[in-house]
């Protein structure tokens, strides 16, 4: 795909943003849960892998070699598997409180899954290889 590289690095920019937005709500107790501050609960920064598997994409993503492609793969299912797993750990009811999920843990899957996509259909004509 012609523009799948930069469309991998738009979605990983967009995950390191979505990491700073609110991602649920808890009225009960009036606290809003974002992906880097999650103050009051135990959930500590569950953004934070995505924000670095991100960044570490971003650059395979710009590496023209068959070896970085192959690795933004894992990391990109990596990032992927961590993204289900923050949004079933924030919008999970806990003891009868459930919290109201807002578009930017939505959009978290979303991008992951950009992201991975792209990193399935890497441009291979232009890739530098071993003679």
């Amino acid at each position: 795909m012609k523009y799948s590289q930069t469309i991998g690095i738009l979605a990983a920019i967009g995950i390191i943003i979505i990491s700073f937005l609110p991602w649920s709500f808890i009225p009960s107790i009036h606290l809003e849960i974002r992906g880097m501050q999650t103050a009051g609960t135990d959930f500590g920064k569950p953004a934070l892998l995505n924000i670095i598997l991100s960044g570490l994409a971003i650059i395979f993503f710009a590496i023209p070699t068959i070896w970085a492609k192959r690795w933004n793969v894992l990391f990109t299912a990596i990032n992927m598997a961590w993204a289900v797993r923050n949004f079933i750990l924030i919008s999970t009811c806990i003891f009868g409180d459930c919290p109201e999920a807002k578009p930017a843990l939505y959009l978290l899957l979303v991008f992951a899954g950009i992201m991975l996509l792209m990193s399935l259909l890497p441009r291979l004509h232009k890739l530098k290889t071993k003679k």
